[in-house]
C-alpha cells in the first residue's frame, strides 16, 4: 500500500473545498501505512492555498463534508470555533481558550485514514443524514485512559464548534469494548482468545492480489488474514447515535483519499468480546 503524505490529503481536500463530496464518503489510498514525512515548506504552502480557497456552502449539509474542510483550512477553523472557547473536565469548564491561543487542529488528516464505531448497521446510516445538527468527534487515548471531545453544533445552518470536553475512558458509552480492542489491537495472544470459531471473511485473497475471497476462516487461519489494526490513540465520531450496553459492535477503519474500508464486526458472549467478520 501507498504511503500517504499530508500534501496529498490536504490536496484532496481542495478538492472537495471547490467540487463538494459526490457519493458522500471520503476517498483514500491506504489504511494504515506509517505517514511520510512531509516537507514542511511545501506541507505550510500548501495549507495557504487551501485557507484561501473558500468552503461552498454546500458542504454544511454534510458534517463530513463540513469537517474535512475544517480539519485542513486554518482560517476556516478561526471563522467556526466559538470564542473564547469554553474546555470541560469532568463536566467543569476548567479553562477557555482564547482565538489568539488556539493553535490549529488537523485531528486525523495527518494519517490516511480514521476510524468509527457503532452498535449495528443502521447507525451507519447517520453519516449520511443532513438532519442532524450536533456531532462529536472524539479522539481516544488508551494510554492515558482518557477521550477527548470535540463537540460540533449546527447554527443558523453553519457548523460550528462549541466546546472540548476531556472525560475518563471508563465513563465512555464505549468503555467495556474499548477496554477490549486496546488489548485486541496490540496483544496477538489476547487476539487469537477473542476469535469466533468460524470468521466470515471477505476481501483480498492473500494468495493473488489481484483477486478477492470470501470464506470462513477457522483461528489458526486468522494471522494469513489479519490487517494490522491502529492502537495508542484512535478517533470516533458520534453522528447521533445513541449507544447501548450493547452486545455488538462494528469497527470501521475509513480511508481519507481513496474509498478503502476494512470493517471488524464483533459480539459479546458471557461477557466476552469476540471477532465474528471481517471485510476489506
Amino acid at each position: 500500500m501507498r504511503k500517504l503524505s499530508f500534501l496529498f490529503v490536504v490536496l484532496v481536500v481542495i478538492m472537495f473545498a471547490t467540487t463538494g463530496c459526490v457519493d458522500k464518503k471520503p476517498q483514500t489510498v491506504g489504511l494504515l501505512d506509517s505517514i511520510a514525512p512531509a516537507d514542511t515548506a511545501a506541507e505550510d504552502t500548501t495549507e495557504e492555498i487551501i485557507s484561501e480557497t473558500p468552503m461552498p456552502k454546500a458542504a454544511d449539509e454534510l458534517f463530513d463534508d463540513f469537517f474535512f474542510n475544517f480539519a485542513a483550512n486554518k482560517k476556516l477553523q478561526y471563522k467556526r470555533i466559538h470564542f473564547p472557547l469554553p474546555v470541560y473536565k469532568n463536566g467543569k469548564v476548567v479553562k477557555e481558550i482564547q482565538q489568539a491561543h488556539w493553535k490549529t487542529e488537523h485531528f486525523f488528516m495527518r494519517q490516511d485514514f480514521y476510524t468509527l464505531i457503532f452498535d449495528n448497521k443502521s447507525q451507519m446510516n447517520l453519516v449520511k443524514d443532513t438532519t442532524i445538527d450536533h456531532v462529536v468527534v472524539e479522539k481516544i487515548f488508551f494510554k492515558i485512559k482518557t477521550v477527548k471531545q470535540y463537540l460540533f453544533n449546527r447554527i443558523n445552518g453553519q457548523w460550528q464548534m462549541t466546546s472540548i470536553n476531556y472525560k475518563p475512558i471508563y465513563s465512555n458509552l464505549n468503555a467495556s469494548f474499548l477496554k477490549f480492542y486496546d488489548s485486541f489491537a496490540t496483544d496477538t495472544a489476547f487476539q487469537m482468545k477473542h476469535l469466533a470459531n468460524s470468521i466470515k471473511f471477505s476481501g483480498p485473497d492473500p494468495d493473488d492480489d489481484n483477486n478477492t475471497m470470501t470464506a470462513n476462516l477457522a483461528p489458526e487461519q486468522w494471522p494469513a488474514f489479519a490487517p494490522p489494526m491502529p492502537s495508542g490513540m484512535i478517533y470516533n465520531i458520534l453522528y447521533g447515535q445513541k449507544y447501548a450496553e450493547s452486545n455488538q459492535k462494528i469497527f470501521l477503519i475509513r480511508g481519507i483519499a481513496n474509498g478503502q474500508e476494512q470493517v471488524f464486526s464483533f459480539v459479546r458472549k458471557n461477557g466476552k468480546w469476540m471477532l465474528k467478520k471481517l471485510s476489506i
